[in-house]
């Protein structure tokens, strides 16, 4: 065996008992789950067994994970830059673990248009987290005030509008893959129209 797979093997093996200990469940509870003797989960979680396949697979099941997540290896590209749209104040981090999701940050100084037929409404989800300031979602005919650490998440299918009130606030929002190509339509509709 090389370095590398001795690497591979002692990280899943210590993902395995991470994620029993995280459950809060002893050996013979794993082992239940997973249909496995106790003394072979044991054996399996301090590197005295080696590691099948098919052990894999029923503890990945059982740990209510996936096989790739169970031995997926680390990874070196941690740090992550973002994209920068200066043209709409935008910072863009894309999700490695879902290339479909974006996290966005925006910093607004006007209000929302309060005007029905000026907000937006597409297939998907939002979730934002005000990081100063306060920040005013419009979502049809409502208003939310959320606040600086106040967090709000919608279905974007409400038409829905964002900005600021009583001075700048700044954004952190996630995008799911239907929102962040909803949001890319408008805004390249916006630009083409301007």
């Amino acid at each position: 065996m090389t370095q590398e797979n001795d690497d591979l093997d002692g990280l899943v093996r210590k993902r395995i008992r991470a994620l029993r200990v995280a459950q809060g469940w002893s050996l013979e509870e794993l082992a239940t789950r997973a249909r496995l003797s106790q003394s072979t989960l044991s054996r399996i979680e301090n590197g005295r067994r080696r590691l099948a396949l098919d052990s894999l697979v029923t503890l990945a099941r059982a740990l209510d994970t996936t096989l790739d997540q169970l031995v997926a290896t680390a990874s070196d590209d941690v740090i992550t830059s973002p994209t920068i749209d200066s043209a709409h104040s935008l910072m863009r981090w894309p999700i490695k673990a879902d290339p479909g999701m974006a996290v966005i940050r925006q910093r607004f100084t006007d209000p929302p248009p309060e005007d029905p037929a000026r907000m937006r409404a597409h297939p998907g989800r939002e979730w934002l987290v005000v990081l100063s300031g306060t920040a005013i979602l419009m979502l049809g005919q409502r208003r939310f005030r959320v606040e600086t650490n106040q967090a709000a998440e919608f279905p974007t299918m409400l038409p829905h509008a964002l900005g600021a009130e009583g001075g700048p606030c700044e954004i952190l929002g996630i995008f799911d893959r239907d929102a962040r190509r909803g949001h890319q339509r408008s805004e390249g509709e916006a630009q083409t129209s301007t």
